[in-house]
């Protein structure tokens, strides 16, 4: 799968999107992939998602327990867009303006378990709130929702998805889904033909991008070439990975240009590999992610960039 080379008129734009809005979406769409047609979304949505274990604790840098450690990495490093919580954006966002930023819709903590309930992460507000935040300055290109696909509550989860794509569509604004399959119908998470699934479930909602779990490996293919049949399966929906817990740079850094060349993917979507470092460490790291996804360099190139030895600017 080829990602679309950043001029304006290559960008295929969705039916959806009004007519007065469509220059709008362009220059989201192009702001949010730094104008490559692939995505590098900083991930920084965990506070509620995963509380506070992953930002203080064994193995954890401890600038990351203050909030605006994640605000200081998106201004300082290179990101297409920061991904957080209608709020926590909010807070931050007069100081950090230059940010490309895009809205987490929903959220739920970790805290009740698929054995105890099926996940359902509902909306935490409507679009309007964001549009708000838009009017007032805040430089918002997108939307995110998280959909658990095989829940019991999946059909509410889609019906919201599908609802929120088409309003933000129609207001100039891109939206990402992050789609996991999960929940007690689900007996393997990352089983290629669900991962497949869940990208093509993407592209029939109408998203942009979707953010999925790599897919393990089988007997017949590595995780990435297993990634190929899902990237393919979403079409015009762009793929990202998501990064998982942190692991060492040039083993995340391998797996990423796997993913892309092998995989087809359109990019990543990384929150703990990044944020967990100190901000100097982190803010290298976005460079050599972004180096990878936004610019093709080989591996030893960005781990050098990541070890200060070269420089990643656009």
């Amino acid at each position: 799968m080829s990602c679309p080379r950043s001029a304006r008129d290559q960008v295929k734009v969705p039916v959806d999107v009004a007519p007065e809005a469509r220059e709008t979406y362009i220059d989201n769409y192009m702001a949010a992939t730094r104008e490559t047609g692939r995505l590098m979304l900083f991930a920084c949505d965990q506070k509620v998602e995963h509380l506070n274990g992953d930002f203080y604790g064994e193995g954890i840098d401890p600038a990351d327990l203050d909030p605006e450690h994640l605000f200081k990495i998106g201004s300082q490093g290179v990101c297409g867009v920061l991904a957080g919580q209608r709020g926590l954006i909010a807070r931050y966002a007069a100081d950090y303006p230059e940010i490309n930023y895009l809205v987490k819709m929903n959220s739920k903590t970790n805290l009740v378990k698929t054995a105890q309930d099926d996940p359902y992460s509902p909306q935490l507000h409507d679009l309007e709130a964001v549009l708000a935040m838009r009017e007032a300055g805040v430089n918002v290109v997108g939307l995110g929702y998280t959909l658990y696909l095989g829940s019991e509550y999946e059909a509410t989860m889609m019906a919201e998805a599908g609802q929120l794509i088409a309003e933000a569509h129609a207001a100039g604004l891109i939206v990402v889904l992050w789609i996991y399959p999960r929940g007690k119908a689900v007996t393997d998470e990352k089983a290629p033909a669900l991962i497949a699934g869940a990208a093509g479930v993407a592209l029939c909602l109408g998203a942009d991008f979707v953010k999925v779990n790599p897919p393990k490996a089988s007997d017949e293919a590595t995780s990435a070439e297993n990634l190929k049949i899902a990237a393919t399966a979403a079409g015009r929906t762009g793929l990202v990975c998501a990064g998982g817990s942190t692991v060492d740079a040039e083993t995340f850094l391998t797996q990423l240009h796997d993913q892309i060349h092998i995989g087809g993917a359109c990019g990543n979507a990384t929150g703990r590999n990044i944020h967990q470092r100190s901000l100097d460490e982190a803010v290298r790291l976005t460079k050599a992610i972004s180096a990878i996804t936004l610019a093709d360099y080989e591996v030893a190139d960005a781990l050098a960039v990541f070890n200060g030895e070269k420089d990643f600017a656009l």
